[in-house]
């Protein structure tokens, strides 16, 4: 195959494509974020997608088949315990987790708030799984009156801690996260602290978009294998935050879907060589956590109208590859992730039929496929298909 000299990586994020094997043992049954959606929303229309090969993954979706996919077109399993962000980026950048990110459904430990509480200088409300935006509204007079951080989790590995912004002043938000970061290790080093601003009143609040992660500094994986060869890795919205700045060059925060697509433009026609690493937020945190089927179907659609955008920039030694982290389906009972297959698209301008690259053993297999792509050298159990492309 010709010499590709970058790559573009975008995460559908919770864009999976029907249940793994073990999803039994996560209570997530049935589950099939792409199926249900195509399955349950009448209009679902994503022709670019078609035309790459996406129906051609699971012909038992409802989502059409094509006989010249324009894209190589697989799934991938997940070898990693859970069905967190942290845990699927990190296995889709080479590392495969032995043992799962804690979580604490029935919120963190009393002796350990004490301490936190003791930290910070402020007493806590909350301290349960809950859904942000209902929690913030729950909770938020109580928060205002009493300048007491609302702390919160869910299914995913994260302490969540909500502050309004004319309460908490942002960087005062940030410090306490950090409190927080230091203190959650051994047995309770949680994936993510996140710092959650919100502002409003009198129960119809809203969070702001400075939003903050303070993610486990992860092990070398392929950005760092990139980095070291003198290439760049442009990070474009919080995977920055996922792998806590570490193998990033240069990095680019987004709001919505709509700057994240517009940035990686951006960054695509432009000359670089190495990585270009997105993630496309507003499926997971907008619509899956929701459980609004027309609201991602429509989404799913908005990021499908503006892919040949993302095609004709790409320069002729581009590699694109679309997939996703774990599921959200939005029409399974509560409000978490789902443990799910995750779709795996490879497309080039130089490219004419897609392959059927079949089931990846490990999502490890994309960060394998980049290295060779790249030709960097990357330790990890992952099994490139880069040649399969040929």
């Amino acid at each position: 195959m010709h010499k590709i000299k970058r790559v573009i990586l975008i995460v559908l994020d919770s864009v999976g494509i029907g249940e793994l094997p073990d999803a039994a043992e996560y209570n997530d049954t049935g589950s099939n974020t792409l199926g249900n959606i195509a399955r349950l929303h009448p209009d679902f229309f994503i022709p670019n997608l078609v035309a790459m090969g996406l129906g051609n993954i699971d012909p038992n979706n409802e989502i059409p088949t094509t006989p010249n996919p324009t894209a190589a077109y697989g799934k991938a399993n997940e070898q990693s315990a859970g069905k967190d962000t942290t845990t699927g980026h990190w296995e889709i950048s080479g590392l495969i987790l032995e043992k799962p990110f804690p979580t604490f459904l029935d919120g963190f430990p009393a002796d350990f708030m004490t301490e936190f509480e003791k930290k910070i200088g402020h007493k806590t409300i909350g301290n349960k799984a809950a859904s942000g935006t209902t929690i913030i509204n729950e909770l938020g007079d109580e928060h205002v009156k009493t300048r007491q951080p609302i702390v919160y989790t869910s299914a995913d590995s994260v302490f969540q801690i909500a502050m309004h912004e004319d309460v908490f002043p942002i960087e005062e938000q940030y410090k306490i996260c950090k409190i927080a970061r230091e203190m959650l290790s051994g047995d309770m080093e949680v994936g993510r602290v996140i710092a959650r601003p919100f502002v409003g009143f009198n129960g119809t609040y809203s969070r702001t978009s400075r939003r903050k992660d303070f993610a486990v500094l992860p092990p070398d994986n392929i950005l760092d294998a990139i980095v070291s060869q003198k290439k760049e890795v442009f990070a474009i919205g919080k995977i920055v935050d996922i792998f806590a700045g570490k193998g990033i060059t240069k990095y680019v925060k987004t709001a919505n879907n709509q700057e994240g697509i517009n940035q990686t433009i951006q960054a695509i026609k432009k000359e670089t060589t190495g990585l270009i690493f997105t993630n496309l937020v507003d499926f997971d945190m907008l619509f899956g956590h929701r459980r609004d089927v027309p609201g991602y179907a429509n989404s799913l659609m908005e990021f499908d109208a503006r892919l040949p955008e993302i095609t004709t920039a790409l320069h002729p030694d581009d590699l694109l590859i679309i997939t996703a982290d774990h599921g959200n389906d939005p029409s399974a009972p509560g409000t978490d992730h789902t443990r799910e297959y995750i779709p795996v698209l490879t497309y080039t301008p130089k490219i004419s039929v897609g392959k059927n690259i079949g089931v990846r053993d490990s999502f490890a297999d994309i960060a394998a496929t980049i290295a060779e792509a790249l030709e960097v050298p990357l330790k990890t159990p992952g099994q490139s298909y880069f040649k399969e492309l040929q």
